[in-house]
């Protein structure tokens, strides 16, 4: 059996035309065809009204078609102390998005996991909703790989152009008679006011009406998994530690001197700005070298003290997602340029909002400045499992007693909140004076007092 083909409508074209330039009528039963060896050939296949064949040297042609498929994006892993986390969608169905470009953000207990797009696409399902419980393994978007248009959105519904129904006629007002006599008189009473009791005459009090302006409303926020983690460790904190707070002030004079002084040739050289945080850093590590008892910690289960020859310091921030307290480890081992180039790094992080549970993991002691937000005065909750925390306030000029006169200076109030359970009143004195004296005069690390 003859074995025929159906070929495109380009082909069938090319065909008749070439047939028309042989001043041959194209048969319409013809779909393809060989090449032609010869007008006599061809002449003799018209006339016996005979389709050509197909041989096997001649090329099919075909159309292909490739099918993309949606791809499921599963929840990622978390860290070993995290198990689950809140999800806040930042794209919705039918978004347009780029590779590595930000979907969803899960909050955790701890820290924000962003969720990217694997690929460019389109978001063609969101399977979970917002604010929704997730897993490690939980699907949580479908995205079209194919470049799509988006889905369709519902088209807005438009209302009907409907006259108003006519409100009914009021009825006219009813025209009421004047009275031509006067009401009667009131009775007069009989006996006079002076005979009733005081305590018989009943008073009404008038209350006026309580006139408000302005807008009154009120809207409700459920509170993210880092906001409700924050408030129940600083509840627990409290509940706990036997917190008591000691205060000293700080004149900052000759670190002032010192900064303005090198501040300039310090960004040129290293890139990183010289803050007055290295200088209590380096202090607060001097000082819990001093005292070790103020980085120890109390093992509530086996009732025992573990004291650390280390010293990692927290660095409480503040974010729009709530606080976060990034560690600077070993700062006994630290000098200033080592400890800004850490800071600069993990506040970097915290603004990309790119820390993670081992960022913020440990931490033996924790410092607190309120002095960025203008506070003069406070006193920090402890950090748990922490056993002591150091708040930092604003600078302000006051006058103080110099050697017997009075000079203005420039003077920061700081506070240290310690568990007393732990740490008594003569070391946690102490370790605040260590931080006072290494502010002060930075020159006492290097002689060793």
């Amino acid at each position: 059996m003859s074995l025929y083909i159906r070929g495109t409508s380009k082909l069938l074209s090319q065909l008749r035309y070439s047939a028309r330039k042989l001043s041959i009528p194209a048969a319409s039963k013809v779909h393809t065809t060989q090449q032609l060896k010869s007008y006599t050939q061809l002449e003799t296949w018209r006339a016996k009204d005979v389709k050509p064949q197909l041989t096997r040297q001649q090329r099919l042609f075909h159309i292909t078609a490739t099918k993309f498929d949606a791809v499921t994006v599963n929840c990622p892993p978390f860290a070993e102390s995290i198990t689950s986390g809140d999800i806040v969608w930042e794209k919705a169905v039918g978004d347009s998005v780029e590779i590595d470009e930000m979907v969803a953000e899960i909050e955790t207990d701890k820290t924000t996991i962003p969720i990217p797009a694997p690929s460019s696409g389109v978001i063609e399902e969101l399977l979970v909703e917002e604010g929704a419980t997730v897993t490690p393994g939980t699907p949580l978007f479908k995205l079209n790989s194919d470049g799509a248009s988006a889905a369709p959105q519902p088209a807005k519904e438009e209302a009907p152009a409907a006259a108003a129904p006519s409100s009914p006629t009021e009825p006219a007002p009813v025209s009421t008679p004047i009275p031509d006599t006067l009401p009667p008189p009131p009775p007069v009473p009989s006996a006079p006011m002076a005979s009733k009791k005081v305590s018989d005459v009943k008073i009404t009090p008038s209350i006026a009406p309580v006139s408000v302006t302005g807008s009154r409303s009120e809207h409700r926020v459920k509170m993210n998994r880092m906001r409700q983690r924050i408030s129940q460790r600083l509840k627990d904190s409290q509940n706990t530690a036997a917190m008591l707070t000691t205060f000293n002030e700080v004149d900052m004079t000759n670190i002032m001197a010192l900064r303005n002084k090198h501040k300039d040739a310090f960004l040129k050289k290293h890139g990183v700005k010289l803050s007055f945080m290295s200088a209590f850093i380096k202090a607060s590590a001097y000082g819990l070298t001093d005292q070790p008892v103020v980085n120890a910690v109390i093992d509530d289960a086996s009732n025992e003290i573990i004291y650390r020859d280390y010293v990692d310091i927290s660095i409480a921030v503040s974010t729009e997602k709530g606080l976060v307290v990034p560690v600077l480890r070993n700062c006994e081992n630290m000098n200033f340029l080592e400890i800004e180039q850490e800071m600069t790094s993990l506040a970097q992080k915290a603004r990309e909002n790119k820390l993670t549970v081992e960022d913020m993991d440990g931490g033996t002691f924790t410092i607190s400045n309120g002095g960025v937000f203008g506070s003069m005065f406070g006193t920090p909750i402890i950090n748990p499992p922490q056993s002591a925390i150091l708040g930092m306030h604003a600078i302000l000029d006051r006058p103080v007693a110099i050697n017997g006169e009075v000079k203005i200076r420039p003077m920061m109030y700081i506070a240290l909140t310690y568990d007393h359970r732990l740490i008594d009143g003569r070391e946690a004195v102490t370790f605040l004076r260590k931080i006072k004296a290494g502010v002060e005069d930075p020159s006492i690390y290097l002689l060793g007092m």
